[in-house]
């Protein structure tokens, strides 16, 4: 990728245009990501930058955390994630990646992790349709057949059946930053984007440019 930061997700509002069209946006407050560690080809087989961001108390710490910190006598972070980009030689350790990377009217790719539901059945999982509701039906929200009682009397490979149900990563993608306000370090992203409120994502450059 060219350029990404890392976010917290707030949650949804709207916006008006001036023409006085509504745009539902999410906002998404950029804390300085501080970069603690460059990994290059000739060192790590390929470029990319460590970065730190969200405040978080030392007790959440443990010693190899605080000891990467101490060592570079910066602030006690969250989070520490990774950045693949094309370019670092112009990236410091101790530099910050601010919100104004990204500007209006560009297009990104938003990456989070989906809110998670729990062990759920067929109907909430895979979207399956109930079956019918009479006295004697005795079939309502099971998974449908499991295999012909003959040979080969077993569930085949892919069978949608009840389990875990979300936090899954998730990418949306071709979204459009509509504003970028350094004043409060937020980002309104167009549309909605995965993850719960208050949840890590990561937005970078699109990876395709919209049809």
């Amino acid at each position: 990728m060219k350029k990404g930061i890392y976010g917290k997700k707030l949650g949804m509002t709207q916006i008006f245009t001036e023409e006085g069209l509504v745009i539902p946006v999410t906002v998404v407050e950029v804390e300085p990501c501080v970069v603690i560690r460059k990994k290059t080809v000739e060192t790590d087989g390929y470029n990319a930058i460590q970065v730190a961001t969200g405040e978080v108390k030392e007790k959440h710490l443990n010693k190899a955390e605080k000891g990467q910190f101490d060592k570079l006598k910066l602030a006690y972070k969250k989070y520490i994630r990774e950045l693949r980009l094309d370019d670092i030689e112009s990236i410091n350790v101790g530099d910050e990646l601010k919100a104004d990377i990204f500007a209006a009217g560009e297009l990104v790719d938003v990456q989070g992790i989906s809110k998670g539901k729990g062990f759920q059945g067929v109907i909430k999982r895979h979207g399956q349709h109930i079956g019918p509701k009479g006295h004697g039906s005795m079939y309502h929200r099971r998974p449908g057949s499991m295999g012909p009682t003959s040979s080969p009397g077993r569930v085949f490979p892919g069978k949608k059946l009840p389990g875990h149900t979300g936090k899954d990563t998730i990418t949306v993608q071709n979204l459009e930053v509509v504003r970028v306000d350094m004043d409060k370090n937020v980002i309104l992203i167009k549309g909605s984007v995965p993850g719960r409120k208050n949840s890590l994502v990561r937005i970078k450059n699109t990876a395709r440019s919209a049809k």
